[in-house]
């Protein structure tokens, strides 16, 4: 962690990482804030923000919706000429699409000569909103519009709704000029890169990464372990084989403490926590509260590169306290160094 911290260092983690996932409960803060928090400590809050403003990343479905640093825009357009042609079909966008083109065009058009706009601006809904994925067909077009690419995000409203525009009115030109790689190169690429991101990672957690078909994902880990790029390894008490990317070093030592989003990279794929840290994570936020185990939003608790611990916690905005209706200690743990080193955190965090 570096203090102060600047933009570089906000930058720095999206080269590192390429990902953070985007989550729009907000019991503590929005998850995409904690990333940089377990990584960089305490900083501002409006660094992503930032980020979208200056073009340094972007919103696209990298892993679900997530914020993606700006180079990897051309490994992704192969996802977005998919869902163009139909030949990805995605939830209910592309069957929206072939019953109301004409609808789309449209809304495209709106945004053409309006943007950048939010859904709100051009609702269709006459009803009250139900639940956050309760669509109306305007926002459902714009969806279906950013899924192709031919809009993306300029960036979020003070309610967290997305602000639209056009691609090519958003993303700078150096991004846009580059070129289009095909769609098995993008793939290599975009699971090196998982690969450089997670250290040591079998296929499954390099699928996993950037959510590519597993098949796929093989394919391409052949490809760079042929060509140099990647390095298969045993790692004790793995049965699956392992990979490492290309000039990858394991640190001298790990001395840090870290609370991790449920949505953070290093604990998203949770047969890979059970097989790295022998850690069994489930989110409860869907789960009612009388079978939760651990609490409504749980952290894992990561010190020296282990996780010892979880908490369960929560933002008391209208007392500015930040709440721990629960801890719990892993059973390896040291009770009390976990204890101090996570009250320390804590801190931290509030």
């Amino acid at each position: 962690r570096s203090s102060p911290t600047t933009q570089r260092h906000v930058v720095d983690v999206f080269t590192r990482l390429g990902v953070i996932q985007i989550d729009s409960v907000n019991v503590l803060v929005r998850s995409q804030e904690l990333p940089l928090f377990s990584r960089l400590g305490a900083h501002d809050r409006a660094a992503i923000p930032q980020a979208t403003k200056k073009r340094q990343v972007f919103e696209y479905w990298g892993h679900a919706a997530t914020h993606l640093h700006i180079d990897l825009h051309p490994y992704f357009r192969w996802k977005m000429d998919a869902a163009r042609s139909g030949r990805a079909r995605h939830w209910g966008l592309t069957s929206f699409y072939d019953e109301n083109k004409a609808f789309v065009r449209r809304t495209l058009k709106r945004v053409t000569d309006d943007g950048p706009i939010s859904a709100r601006d051009i609702s269709t809904r006459t009803t009250k909103k139900g639940s956050w994925w309760d669509w109306d067909e305007s926002k459902t077009a714009l969806e279906y519009l950013f899924l192709i690419g031919e809009v993306t995000a300029a960036g979020r409203s003070s309610d967290f709704s997305r602000i639209y525009d056009l691609t090519e009115r958003v993303l700078p030109e150096r991004v846009l000029a580059r070129p289009t790689p095909s769609e098995a190169e993008a793939k290599r690429e975009l699971v090196r890169r998982a690969a450089v991101a997670m250290g040591v990672a079998t296929s499954a957690d390099l699928a996993d990464y950037f959510r590519l078909e597993h098949a796929a994902a093989k394919r391409a880990i052949a490809e760079l372990v042929a060509e140099g790029s990647l390095r298969e390894v045993a790692v004790e008490g793995w049965k699956e084989r392992a990979y490492v990317a290309k000039g990858a070093k394991v640190p001298a030592s790990l001395s840090a403490s870290a609370l991790l989003s449920p949505f953070d990279s290093l604990v998203w794929f949770r047969p890979r926590n059970e097989r790295l840290f022998n850690f069994h994570y489930r989110i409860e936020i869907y789960t009612p509260e009388p079978k939760r185990t651990y609490g409504y939003y749980v952290l894992p608790f990561m010190v020296n590169g282990e996780i010892v611990g979880r908490v369960d916690l929560k933002a008391d905005r209208a007392s500015g306290t930040l709440l721990v209706p629960g801890a719990f200690a892993e059973s390896s743990a040291n009770l009390t160094k976990t204890a101090s080193l996570l009250a320390k955190e804590l801190r931290v965090m509030a």
